[in-house]
């Protein structure tokens, strides 16, 4: 495991944490602010942990230019007749790199009907709303849980579609390893 696995893994583990917290929480300000951490750092995870997936695969025989673009999330130009990645961020959006990846590294398509794909898009949006605000979104605790167990399904159909083995925190569902 790479340093940044750890990480992505710790970022995991903290918005358990969190989750945890605010159904311990007496006070419904300290339960929205810890439901609003567990949002945001389980996003975090799960983006930590698909540029882990792209940095195995990036320096991989036989990729495009705008497959590394996709994985790398850079820029790709015409140069000398032949396109080559330039050292300019550009954006992928994450649901599309999870496709990419999942595609590209074990052969076949998401199943877009599946329960999990449909959660992670819901989670996206209350991320997505609490990021870029319209109004005070309302979150409640079972739309957060949701939310992470959709992460770590999205995490375990990756690892064994590409790497053939279980997320390795699968069976701990929402129960962190922290204590807080």
């Amino acid at each position: 495991m790479t340093e940044r696995d750890d990480f992505a893994t710790r970022l995991l583990e903290e918005a358990k944490r969190f989750l945890e917290k605010a159904s311990e929480a007496s006070d419904a300000d300290a339960e929205t602010a810890f439901l609003h951490a567990a949002t945001m750092l389980g996003f975090c995870a799960l983006e930590a942990h698909v540029n882990s997936i792209a940095d195995d695969f990036v320096g991989m025989d036989g990729l495009s230019a705008h497959e590394k673009a996709v994985l790398l999330e850079q820029d790709v130009q015409m140069k000398d007749g032949e396109f080559v990645l330039v050292n300019r961020l550009k954006m992928v959006r994450l649901e599309e790199r999870i496709e990419f990846l999942h595609r590209r590294f074990s052969g076949k398509p998401i199943n877009g009907s599946e329960s999990w794909w449909s959660e992670l898009k819901a989670g996206l949006k209350l991320r997505n709303d609490l990021t870029h605000p319209k109004g005070a979104p309302v979150v409640s605790q079972n739309a957060v849980e949701r939310a992470l167990r959709a992460i770590i399904s999205t995490l375990n159909v990756l690892y064994i579609s590409i790497y053939k083995a279980k997320f390795p925190t699968l069976g701990m569902d929402l129960q962190s390893m922290l204590n807080f």
